[in-house]
């Protein structure tokens, strides 16, 4: 086969299993390729956790997603934040043991390792779960939107059935 033709069916398989793929929260997250396994030491807030990676400690901002702000500086707390961050604290309790996978971009203009968070012991996409439960909204900042499609969907579902901030806030 031609290396062109094999190209364009890498393309449509790329454009098509990720549409096949579930939007259950807790449906298995891809495995991390190569980014590496760490323990949580910390919750920062609902979209921010502090990971050690066994030679380093990083503040790692959970890609795909924002949830209602409770620690940045100069701004209040919103609505759904506390809640938020104590779902977060809850999924990611300090010693958990966590993969780590990353996107096209692997910081964020705040030095911040970008990450999607999957727990170890049962393989929850951490990320996807504080959507679908309504802890969070999608943000896709672009290049980094390899499960935009899912959130959305999972966000869609949360809003349609009042879950979460959906209820809460105006």
């Amino acid at each position: 086969m031609r290396r062109s033709h094999r190209l364009a069916i890498v393309g449509v398989l790329a454009a098509v299993v990720p549409a096949c793929r579930s939007t259950a929260a807790d449906e298995a997250a891809p495995a991390p390729v190569g980014d590496g396994a760490g323990v949580v030491v910390d919750v920062v807030d609902g979209d921010t956790v502090r990971i050690d990676f066994g030679s380093v400690t990083e503040t790692v901002r959970l890609i795909g997603i924002d949830t209602p702000e409770t620690v940045k500086p100069d701004s209040p707390v919103e609505c759904f934040g506390p809640e938020a961050s104590a779902r977060t604290s809850e999924l990611l309790p300090e010693g958990t043991e966590v993969g780590v996978e990353r996107d096209a971009e692997p910081r964020d203009v705040y030095g911040r390792l970008l990450g999607y968070v999957t727990r170890r012991s049962d393989r929850l996409f951490v990320n996807l779960s504080l959507v679908a439960d309504g802890y969070a909204t999608p943000l896709t900042i672009e290049p980094n939107s390899a499960y935009r499609d899912r959130f959305v969907a999972a966000a869609t579902e949360a809003e349609a059935t009042g879950r979460g901030l959906w209820a809460a806030c105006p």
